[in-house]
């Protein structure tokens, strides 16, 4: 059974232009589908500003959805009342990016680490602080951190008492925005591996949101590629990497980083940059930026199409010179 299912999820702002104009729509989101079991992760990547920390406050619950249906183990997110959303909150926890704007400074760890079971659980003092130091041992720290304040640890620390504190009620989902980005690059493989260790450990599904495709291709078991708030690729992770279908996909694999390029994968580099999100361009939200497009990529919308296993919102992905 999947623990977190998304149908055709839209957010959408109005966006005042003036006095005498009419209001303008900015579509964050705009029809995102998808369904994640328990134990998965689901990597969702793109470009600054194309919607993923939109898709993560949605699925946090932090933000109503403007249309679409969401799904936390079983039970429906949109028309859900005031008591039954506070329920669902417990099943879905968010590791913010920056480790050191996500915590109180004012406030001891420990305490930090027990507010959650001090809000949603009748146990005592006692059990709270046993589950709580048990929860730091879990995730690397010692007994005596307990009493300390945030300014007493490094970045990498910090990041690991903030996954302690969204773990402290036994999510089903983690949602994960680009959890070490602000991270050394020495740190962000500990705590990737203390990533997988938890979720091999609780069985938790994770959507983890990067702009880098290197990082998610050794965490993630699927990825969805985002741009302009749309889908344009979702599929499994390796076949995504190894085979991008969608021209945008193939984009941010070719402006990451690595060790050993392959020689024989063409290199694509992107002119211009996100377009205006209040006037998006008319069929194909990629085409002015794709060099592949057509005029109609330009009139018409392309489908999100079954295609090698996966998804993609492409008219010529799989055609010669696309894929």
């Amino acid at each position: 059974m999947s623990v977190l299912v998304a149908r055709d999820l839209a957010r959408h702002y109005q966006v005042s232009r003036g006095l005498f104009r009419e209001n303008a729509v900015v579509r964050a989101l705009d029809g995102i589908s998808f369904a994640l079991e328990a134990g998965q992760t689901l990597a969702v990547v793109g470009e600054s500003g194309c919607g993923k920390s939109t898709l993560a406050r949605a699925l946090t619950l932090i933000e109503q959805p403007t249309s679409g249906s969401l799904q936390i183990a079983g039970q429906e997110v949109t028309g859900a009342s005031k008591a039954e959303r506070k329920q669902l909150r417990r099943d879905v926890q968010m590791v913010f990016q920056s480790p050191y704007a996500s915590l109180n400074p004012r406030q001891k760890i420990g305490d930090q680490l027990a507010e959650p079971l001090l809000i949603n659980t009748g146990l005592s003092r006692a059990e709270r602080q046993e589950r709580v130091q048990a929860m730091m041992r879990q995730v690397g720290l010692r007994p005596e951190h307990y009493p300390r304040y945030p300014h007493m640890f490094s970045g990498g620390q910090r990041q690991r008492i903030a996954i302690a504190r969204a773990m402290m009620l036994g999510p089903k989902v983690l949602v994960a925005d680009e959890p070490t980005s602000a991270l050394d690059v020495s740190i962000q493989a500990q705590v990737l591996n203390l990533f997988m260790d938890l979720q091999e450990e609780f069985g938790t599904a994770y959507v983890f949101i990067s702009h880098n495709l290197s990082v998610v291709q050794h965490v993630a078991d699927r990825v969805l590629v985002m741009y302009l708030g749309r889908p344009m690729e979702l599929g499994p992770s390796e076949r995504v990497h190894d085979r991008p279908l969608h021209p945008y996909t193939q984009a941010l694999l070719s402006a990451t980083p690595t060790l050993h390029p392959d020689p024989n994968r063409p290199k694509i580099r992107l002119g211009g940059e996100l377009p205006n999100p209040l006037d998006p361009p008319s069929g194909c939200v990629f085409h002015p930026r794709c060099p592949y497009a057509t005029e109609r990529c330009r009139q018409e919308v392309p489908a999100f199409r079954p295609l090698d296993e996966r998804l993609v919102a492409c008219h010529y992905a799989g055609e010669v010179g696309v894929a």
